[in-house]
Formats: structure tokens, C-alpha cells, sequence
């Protein structure tokens, strides 16, 4: 969940360490800091806080040295201080490291090192990797160009966990070591220079030629090439791959903040979405996949795995899966999926969604789905992420860099790529009909539908003045429109931190009714014709004991029962989720900008969460 940064050139490091930094700090923002190689030997300046205080820290704009490594921090162990603040560096200061991931076995690897006289200064995990270098480097007698990634592979080879790690050396002040292990890290490739990140956004403005790491390939870095090598040190080779991203679409351009600056950008995102897989007078088309009428027959059910929004989509994809295809599926959240035995085999689907496709969670219920003979799917929004390396098959969204740590742009796409996914396996089955040819049409004229909806925003800030000081609010749906609800209840927690909760309508008054009193606000979702009856039922019941009501609606209903009713566009019941959430992603929005909060970065999350 943390952000590291790294730079090996002709260019003062610096700047660019810092740079990289500021567009990573979606993945952690309690402390930052960095290390280059200086003609003294190494320089290491860290400060607790935003990345914004290392440009107040003594000596900085002095740095010279064009190798560095860099850190933004989303504390796991110890408190957020300066102490804890990455780098770290062992006891002689030979070696610095940045580190993402956790290991599992410090407490372990921190005895063995006491035990021979290293000293520690903070409480994390990371500590112990310099000194653990530092151990090996000094055991080593052959004092060759390896010396240094023989080191780095031997306390690699001792670590139990997760880690992407960027290592410098003062002994090797042209070179830099970077590996990885169940954590994201790339390298991109520059003229001359080379950049290292756990994100490609950190690295757009300055190259679109990315390497691609898997688990345990370490990578000797010079100015001029990357050598790679597996984990029994043997060279390899490594194809460089162009991410086609616009460096403009991860700037917040006019817009106040990231977060605001998506939600308008979900029409442009869905259409590249949609791309041209649909057309209304052919089939939808996933070049990508193989899946025959047989295979679909053969499946006894299908799995979506997921943490979080994305979890959400998986909620939206089981209704179309279920009612257009007729295959069981099940919706299960990837952290508990893979402790509670679930029934895989060969007749399983398993598909694996995830904004970032690095998800440590889903990553590992992805690996037991395979080793129980399930074949996977991953959709994502990242070309070759973690997650779409080891799928057997892989979609993406195409939404472009998502930087808010709260997810919009990414959480519609998914929905409309789990639409299209529906619509192709129903067509590869040979179940076409009026409805799948309606989702099609939809789907077509969706992002217009969207630019409508985002009208709705002027109505929502008069909401969210209402309520942004309250400490609860409740929202109801039935149907798809509960999926909806329980997406909205997550938006508005992650960035205002006001407690809410999501329930079927039906399932008031089978507890959740007893919380509701005067002036509590209650938020329903209504689009599905066949339930408007039943759940404006329900929200007279919370009317009645006191209730405030915003209704989201494409229905038909009594505009006067309501404190305020929010109106969008028809559209057919499959894809109502992503009409019906802009609102509520608005009211989220605008309720943290009332109670002055960083929307961006709300506490204690992350944008990509890399541990278990």
C-alpha cells in the first residue's frame, strides 16, 4: 500500500524522486522521504507527514547525486513518525531501501541480527532488509561486480511475505538492485536513464516503455541498462511493453481535487469501455477469450472474487450473469474466500476483479482458484498487473489512471465491462433476446445518459449541506438497487467518516428499524418497476418515526412524500448501478468538501492495498 520511487540517470535525482512521490501519495501519505548517492556517500531526509515536507527539510535542494530511492508511507508497523519514515539504512550505512509489502518473519530476522550486534531505531519491519543486506555483504569473500546482488538475493531468500524493494549501495554508486515478491513494481525504460515505481502513473510523464517484473526477478540497474536475472541468478531477458496512457490523464487539469475531476470523466472512461465490442447488429466480441458454447454448458458455477467496489461490481454482475445466462454465481469477498475452503474444480469459473489488478487479497484467492483447477478471469484497469499475469485470461476496463484513493471511474467501467461480459457469454450459449438486444442499446447510449445524470450536482450540495454534520445515515434498495445502496454507504464512510450502513429495504423491520429516530437520514435507491411499490413502502415506515429521505429514482413516484427526490435517466434494470451511483458519488464528494476534508485521501486508506 505504499508508494516507492526510484532514478537512475544523468539528472539530479531529487526532483524527481519527489515528483513521483507526489503522484503516488494515493498509496500512502503518513510519511515520505529519500535517499541518493551523494559524492559523501549516502544521503537519507524523511519527515513524518505529506510528501509536500520533504521540500521543507535542511539541505534538500542541495542534493546533487542522480541515483536515488524514494518512499511514501501507509503505516503497517509502528506509528507514523519520522523514525519510521522510509528509507531505512543498516547500522554502517553502506546500504538504503525503500520497501512495499510486509515481512512476516521480522521479529524472527530482528533477533538473529541483535544477536549479531545490529542496532534498530524504529519499529518497523522494513529495518531489518539493510541490515540483513549489510550481514550477507559482509560474509561475502568473493568481492566481484555480484557481490552486491548475491547479498540482496541471500536476505531476499530469508524473507517470509511481501516486499518490493529499490536498494542502493555507497559501494556501488552507479548501480541500484530492485526486486519483488507478491508487491507491485515496474521499471520504465528512459534514454539514457532509467525510472522505477510500484505504479505507472508515477512514470508517465517521463516514459510510456515500461519492464514488467514477476515474483523474484531481481533487476541490476545502471544508467544506461537493466539486467535481469531469475532467483537462481541466471540472466534473463525481458520485453519492453508501451502503455498507451495519456501522462494529462493522471493531472488534475481544471478540477478542485482527483476524485471530483472522475466522476466527470465516467462518460469518456465508459465509452472507451465499450470501445467496439458492441455493436446492436452483431455480437459482442472478446478477442481476448476462447470460451466455447460447450465450456459455458459444462459450468456448474461461477465465482466473483473481490474486496471492497470491486466486490460491488461482482454484486451487479451475479444479477446479469444469473438472469441472462442462467449459470449459478456466487459474489465472495477475496480476504475470506480462500480461508473457508470454497467448492472449486474444473466446472468453475472463477473471474477476479480489481482496480489495480495488484489486490493482495484477490491475487491470493486467484492462485488457490487455480490450484483447484478452476480457470480464472481478471478484470482490471491495469495492463500487466499481478493479477492479469497470473489469470489465464484477462479484460480491462480501459478507464485510465484512477488516482482518488475512493474509487468512481474505475467502479462504473467494471460494471459496464461486467455487462459486456454477460452479453458474451450469454450470445456464445446461443441465449439471445429482446432483453440482451435492450442491454445492448443501452449500453450505447449510456455515457450520454451519464453527462445527464451529472447534472443532478447542483441538487446534491444543497444535500449534502443538510447533512454533513450528522454522525448516521442509512441506505435502502432492493434488488440491484441494494447493490447500489451498499457502494453509496462505502463512498460516503471512505471520505466523509460519517458511520452508515446499507440494507435491503425488506429487512427493516427485522432490526435496522429500531436505529431509526427523528431527523435520522435514510437514502433509497429506486429503478427496478417491479419493486417501486414495496420499497416506497418501506420508506414510509422510516417517514413515519422521524425520518429525513433522499430518493434516487428513474420511477414513477410522489415527489411530495419525500424530503428530496433526485431524478435520472430511464434505463434498462442491468444497468441502472451505474446511473444510480453518480448521485450518491456526488453527495459523498460534496458532504467531505462541506466538513473540509481531503477528499483525495481520506485517513488510514490506501489506493491499492498490497497486504493481506
Amino acid at each position: 500500500m505504499c508508494g516507492i520511487v526510484g532514478y537512475i540517470g544523468n539528472k539530479k535525482a531529487s526532483p524527481i524522486l519527489i515528483n513521483g512521490l507526489l503522484k503516488l501519495e494515493y498509496r500512502g501519505y503518513d510519511s515520505a522521504g529519500i535517499s541518493t548517492i551523494e559524492k559523501t556517500g549516502l544521503s537519507t531526509m524523511k519527515d513524518k507527514g505529506r510528501v509536500k515536507n520533504l521540500y521543507n527539510l535542511p539541505g534538500i535542494d542541495n542534493l546533487e547525486g542522480t541515483i536515488g530511492i524514494a518512499h511514501t508511507r501507509w503505516a503497517t508497523h509502528g506509528k507514523p513518525s519520522m523514525e519510521n519514515a522510509h528509507p531505512h539504512m543498516d547500522n554502517s550505512k553502506t546500504f538504503s531501501v525503500v520497501h512495499n509489502g510486509i515481512v512476516e518473519n521480522f521479529n524472527e530476522l530482528k533477533k538473529l541480527l541483535i544477536d549479531n550486534g545490529y542496532t534498530f531505531y524504529s519499529q518497523t519491519d522494513t529495518e531489518i532488509i539493510p541490515n540483513l543486506i549489510d550481514y550477507y555483504y559482509k560474509k561475502e569473500t568473493n568481492n566481484d561486480n555480484f557481490k552486491f546482488l548475491r547479498a540482496v538475493k541471500n536476505a531476499c531468500n530469508t524473507l517470509k511475505g511481501s516486499f518490493a524493494l529499490e536498494i542502493i549501495c555507497k559501494d556501488y554508486p552507479d548501480n541500484m538492485i530492485v526486486v519483488r515478491k507478491d508487491s507491485p513494481l515496474v521499471i520504465g525504460k528512459g534514454n539514457g536513464e532509467n525510472y522505477i515505481s510500484s505504479d505507472i502513473p508515477a512514470m508517465l510523464s517521463y516514459t510510456k516503455d515500461f519492464y514488467l517484473l514477476n515474483d523474484l526477478e531481481y533487476v541490476v540497474l545502471s544508467r544506461d541498462n537493466a539486467k535481469f536475472y531469475n532467483d537462481n541468478l541466471e540472466t534473463i531477458e525481458k520485453e519492453v511493453k508501451s502503455i498507451d496512457w495519456d501522462a494529462n490523464s493522471s493531472e488534475k487539469g481544471d478540477f478542485e481535487d482527483y476524485m471530483l475531476k472522475e466522476i466527470y470523466e465516467q462518460p469518456k472512461a465508459i465509452r472507451e469501455t465499450i470501445g467496439s465490442r458492441i455493436n446492436k447488429n452483431s455480437k459482442c466480441e472478446f478477442e481476448e477469450l476462447n470460451f466455447t458454447k460447450e465450456y459455458l454448458q459444462g459450468l456448474n458455477k461461477i465465482y466473483f472474487v473481490a474486496c471492497g467496489t470491486a466486490m460491488h461490481v461482482g454484486l451487479a454482475g451475479k444479477d446479469m450473469i444469473e438472469k441472462l445466462c442462467k449459470i449459478p454465481t456466487e459474489v465472495d469477498i477475496a480476504s475470506e474466500f480462500r480461508y473457508r475452503d470454497p467448492l472449486i474444480d474444473d466446472k468453475t469459473l472463477c473471474i477476479f476483479i480489481s482496480q489495480s489488478g495488484e489486490t493482495a487479497d484477490t491475487l491470493a484467492a486467484l492462485k488457490l482458484s487455480k490450484e483447484c483447477g478452476a480457470k480464472t478471469l481478471a478484470i482490471t484497469n491495469v495492463l500487466g498487473s499481478s493479477i492479469t499475469r497470473e489469470a489465464d485470461y484477462s479484460i480491462y476496463t480501459h478507464a485510465g489512471p484512477e488516482i482518488a484513493v475512493a474509487s468512481t471511474k474505475a467502479y462504473t467501467s467494471q460494471v459496464v465491462l461486467v455487462a459486456m461480459l454477460a452479453i458474451y457469454f450469454a450470445e456464445t450459449l446461443d441465449l439471445s433476446t429482446e432483453k440482451i438486444s435492450a442491454l445492448k442499446e443501452e449500453l450505447l447510449v449510456l455515457p450520454k445518459k451519464i453527462e445527464k445524470t451529472l447534472e443532478t450536482s447542483t441538487e446534491i450540495k444543497v444535500f449534502a449541506k443538510r447533512i454533513y454534520k450528522e454522525k448516521d445515515i442509512f441506505f435502502l434498495g432492493r434488488g440491484i438497487d441494494e447493490t447500489v445502496a451498499k457502494e453509496a454507504s462505502l463512498k460516503l464512510k471512505e471520505i466523509s467518516y460519517i458511520h452508515s450502513d446499507s440494507y435491503p429495504a425488506g429487512e427493516l423491520k427485522h432490526g435496522p428499524i429500531a436505529l431509526i429516530e427523528n431527523n435520522v437520514t435514510v437514502i433509497s435507491i429506486i429503478t427496478d418497476p417491479k419493486l417501486v411499490k414495496k420499497t416506497v413502502s418501506n420508506i414510509q415506515e422510516v417517514i413515519s418515526r422521524g425520518a429525513k429521505t433522499l430518493v434516487i429514482t428513474n420511477q414513477d413516484v410522489d415527489t411530495d412524500m419525500f424530503d428530496m427526490v433526485i431524478h435520472i435517466p430511464e434505463t434498462c434494470t442491468f444497468v441502472s448501478p451505474i446511473l444510480s451511483i453518480i448521485p450518491l458519488q456526488l453527495l459523498a464528494y460534496y458532504t467531505s468538501k462541506e466538513k473540509g476534508l481531503d477528499v483525495d485521501k481520506p485517513r488510514n486508506l490506501a489506493k491499492s492495498v498490497t497486504v493481506e
